[in-house]
């Protein structure tokens, strides 16, 4: 009985000690803005999806303002097939022609976008979707380069925050699908999920940009998820391209973190979201997890 009650005691200590430790982080970014750019493996397990979402909420509920930026890869990939299109990348990104975007358009910004916000709401958050177009929220060009043709996929030109603020003024969680209007057409664009998110970082003035992934981080080898490298400063970044440490789909991910360093956004993360509550436990914890880019 006395062992039971004090592995109880201590059961108990431990919470309390959690809650201490989460109290600087919470005063510290207590009214700051944090963008999470939520895609992978998070977004398609349901234990994992859970976890994101009661930390998202868990966020908001002490304070901080969270803007959600997200992608749909899979949902898109599933409706193409259903509709009889292949799937086709160039360099990474999905080519897009006029089918596609329709695609595209029709999932971002209906299916997962909505979906997510109902998750959110019913979970006890308050949230409101939007999408690129929102207020010419997000504004971009077609991709152009010399012999290399993506179709629809724009490079972002200006994004334009005052939705974005709106809600969050009103106390909303803002979940942002990332298609942006055309400014040299009178088309939508594709844009990439995770450059939209540290430009709209920048524009919001966000205290953090996270980057759900994949993978734990930054690894010195790529094949032994040890060799995570937890902490890069920006001006590291080229000399890491150069020795191929930083290479193939982590180049475009670590380039956006250091533009938003670059534009006033004071910390940037690459997480890994397979592991549960990971958003939590770096943002309110002294256990910093995955990859810090300042």
């Amino acid at each position: 009985m006395y062992a039971k009650e004090d592995s109880m005691e201590l059961s108990h200590s431990g919470r309390a000690q959690v809650l201490v430790e989460a109290l600087p982080y919470i005063q510290r970014y207590y009214g700051k803005t944090v963008v999470i750019k939520y895609g992978g493996n998070a977004m398609i397990s349901d234990e994992l999806r859970k976890a994101v979402i009661s930390d998202i909420i868990l966020l908001r509920l002490v304070g901080i303002h969270v803007v959600v930026v997200h992608g749909g890869g899979p949902e898109i990939n599933e409706l193409l097939k259903k509709t009889g299109k292949e799937s086709r990348f160039v360099n990474g990104l999905r080519y897009t022609d006029e089918e596609t975007m329709d695609v595209v358009q029709m999932v971002l910004c209906g299916k997962v976008n909505k979906n997510l916000v109902a998750t959110l709401n019913r979970a006890g958050g308050q949230a409101v979707g939007l999408c690129g177009l929102d207020g010419g929220m997000l504004q971009a060009v077609r991709r152009r380069e010399e012999g290399v043709d993506y179709g629809l996929v724009g490079d972002i030109t200006r994004v334009e925050p005052k939705v974005i603020q709106d809600a969050i003024q009103d106390d909303f969680i803002p979940v942002i699908s990332t298609v942006a209007q055309g400014m040299d057409a009178e088309t939508s664009y594709n844009v990439n999920a995770d450059t939209a998110a540290a430009q709209i970082a920048v524009a919001v003035g966000a205290e953090k940009l996270i980057l759900l992934t994949d993978i734990r981080g930054l690894l010195r080898d790529k094949n032994d998820e040890d060799t995570l490298i937890s902490q890069v400063r920006v001006h590291e970044v080229p000399e890491l391209v150069q020795q191929g440490i930083i290479s193939g789909g982590m180049i475009p991910k670590v380039a956006c973190c250091a533009d938003a360093i670059e534009n006033g956004v004071r910390r940037t993360h690459i997480l890994d979201g397979r592991i549960p509550h990971s958003i939590l436990i770096e943002v309110l914890s002294h256990a910093g997890i995955g990859t810090m880019i300042w």
